[in-house]
């Protein structure tokens, strides 16, 4: 009776388990493939939104800039604990006239990105004697503590002697 438990837990175990990676896919699929059917001066907006869809992001210069990004993680070995691993990472950017033609065309893969450094240093809180805040307090102080200001009439006359 024990064995048949067993054998049906175990095989239970063993069908749920999948071999195969979870990928986890954020951007426009196959970014790569789909960028080589732009062209420079003949492609316009209506047909970048046919192929790749509306921009990631956009930004305003002197010309419109759209950046198109496709990025895919999967689950690094179990020593690093389950872990999400980039493994794609490619960003498109196209620049696009006034007149809605593509001007510019500019494809980046993961190893094209440079690394970013994070700075260890930190910035210090605090107030310093000479920071417009601490002078408002002090004056507040001052005047509370003094309202009718006695104290100073009191040192100017006795620096005066």
């Amino acid at each position: 009776m024990y064995k048949i438990l067993y054998i049906i837990l175990f095989s239970l175990i063993i069908t749920n388990c999948s071999f195969k990676k979870v990928v986890k896919h954020h951007g426009v699929p196959f970014l790569e493939k789909k960028q080589e059917s732009l062209f420079i001066n003949k492609s316009n907006k209506n047909d970048i939104r046919k192929i790749l869809g509306y921009p990631s992001t956009t930004s305003k210069f002197n010309n419109d800039v759209w950046i198109y990004i496709e990025r895919k993680q999967t689950q690094s070995n179990i020593k690093n604990l389950g872990k999400m691993k980039i493994y794609k990472n490619d960003v498109l950017v196209l620049e696009i006239d006034k007149y809605g033609i593509l001007k510019k065309k500019d494809f980046f893969k993961e190893k094209d990105m440079n690394k970013v450094k994070i700075v260890s240093a930190t910035t210090e809180t605090g107030f310093s004697k000479k920071a417009f805040i601490y002078d408002f307090l002090s004056s507040m102080r001052q005047k509370i503590n003094d309202p009718l200001g006695q104290r100073a009439k009191k040192r100017r006359e006795a620096n005066r002697r």
